[in-house]
Parts: structure tokens; sequence; C-alpha cells
């Protein structure tokens, strides 16, 4: 089938990649697995294999004729759900209100509001094991050492971790950049001990905001500067350090101290 440019469809036709996404994600017989973007359905095919059942969201009104009489037994048996929907625009609260997990080959500009959308959720994933692009899973799993906004705001809800690349010849058409397998897993608030997700965020973009320069300066342009050294020394953190070089731990303290 044609794909869509605006819906970023790059169809998956490794057979490796998929069962290292179903491996990644430890898919098992009693899970309910959410698929964002079945496409046409060579990762529904592997996942409905495992045993667990499925709910996969499509938003291309073309692939839905195609995906009911792919999985027309799947469906009668209701091991699959298919629903004909925009991911962004459904309540998660009307999909599924019990544990499930989330597995999905999704267009690489919605990737920043599938991974908010579900982290800040009331109705967290149990894990989310994603296909994004190499340089998005690079900087989320902070290869080179160095955290940023991206890293930090998935870190506080879950613990990333970068499974394997996966080059663009895996794709139908070939995108122009390789991709990754990202799993995301035990996926809850608790990090944060009580801290609100507004005042977290609201220091953690504070904190990035002029990525030149050193925390204390960025953090002084809102907060009393004699308040934020008291709250740097309590976290044993040097004043000249950047907002980078800081752990998901230590600035959930910081964060914590600070809205006292």
């Amino acid at each position: 089938m044609q794909t869509k440019k605006s819906l970023g469809q790059h169809f998956l036709n490794s057979p490796q990649t998929l069962q290292s996404i179903v491996v990644s994600g430890k898919i098992q017989k009693e899970n309910v697995v959410l698929e964002i973007g079945p496409g046409e359905g060579v990762l529904t095919e592997v996942l409905l294999k495992t045993g667990a059942r499925i709910i996969s969201i499509e938003k291309d009104d073309r692939l839905i004729p195609y995906l009911q009489k792919k999985f027309e037994k799947e469906i009668e048996k209701k091991q699959l759900n298919l629903i004909h929907a925009d991911i962004l625009k459904i309540g998660l609260a009307d999909i599924t209100n019990g544990k499930y997990k989330v597995v999905a080959n999704i267009p690489y500009y919605i990737t920043g509001q599938i991974l908010r959308m579900f982290l800040e959720s009331d109705n967290q994933p149990e894990s989310m094991t994603l296909l994004v692009q190499k340089e998005v899973a690079d900087r989320i799993a902070a290869k080179d050492g160095k955290e940023s906004l991206l890293s930090l705001s998935i870190k506080v809800f879950g613990n990333p971790k970068y499974i394997k690349t996966v080059g663009r010849n895996a794709f139908k058409p070939q995108p122009n950049v390789d991709s990754a397998i990202l799993n995301i897993e035990n996926i809850s608030k608790k990090k944060l001990s009580g801290l609100s997700e507004k005042t977290f965020f609201e220091i953690l973009h504070l904190g990035f905001a002029h990525k030149r320069k050193q925390l204390l300066p960025n953090l002084s342009a809102k907060y009393d500067k004699i308040i934020l050294i008291k709250a740097f020394e309590k976290c044993h953190l040097n004043p000249k350090c950047r907002a980078e070089d800081i752990s998901i731990e230590t600035w959930i303290k910081l964060c914590t101290i600070i809205a006292k």
C-alpha cells in the first residue's frame, strides 16, 4: 500500500527488528498491549502470536478495511480490538482502564507528543517500547553522558534503555535517518515523592533556558540567589555546574528544596 507522507508513514519490514521489539517489551500472554499505528499489521501479527490482547489504534482510514480483513479471526475472537482514531485525540481512559503496555513504530514528528501523553497521564502504561529516530533515542538514554530536557523529562517517570539501532533499510519507504528501539520500564510517578509535576517541569525548563549558561544564573532569573546557594549546598552541587551535568535524582531533590 502507498504510504502517506503527511502521516510520516514508514512501514517496518524487518523480521529481526519485529522480534526484538516484542522481546524488549517482554510481551506475555497475560498482557494488554496498546499498539499505535499498526500500518500494514506486521508488528500486530508478531504481537498476536504471543497470545496477548492487542488494542491497535490506526488513523489512516485506507488501512482499516485491510486490517479488518487481515485479522478477521483475531477481531472475532476479541484478541484484537482495532480502533479507527487519532491517538493524540483519544482519551486513554476510553481505551483501557487496567494495566497495559505500549508498543509502537511511531511517526518521528509525534514522538514528543506521544511520550508526554502517556508518561504524564493518570493512566500510565507499565512500559513503552518504541521505534524512534536514533538521535532522539541517543538523547533520551544520554549516551554521551550529558542529560537533556528530554532525557530528564522521561527519567522522572521511568527508566529508558537504548536497545538497538535499526538501519533505514528496515523500512519502506526508507527514511532519511536511522532508528532505534527504545524501551522505558518501571513507569510511575513515585520518583517525584509528592513534588508536583508542574513545579518540577517549571524549574527544569528554567534550568535549561540558556544551555551555555551555568545552572545557578539560569535559576536566579526567578529564584533568590541566597536560597539557591543553600539548596545547591544541600544537594552537594558545584555552584558552577550546568543543568546537563545533574542526575534525575539530584534534580528532584533540588526542585523539592527550592519549592519549599
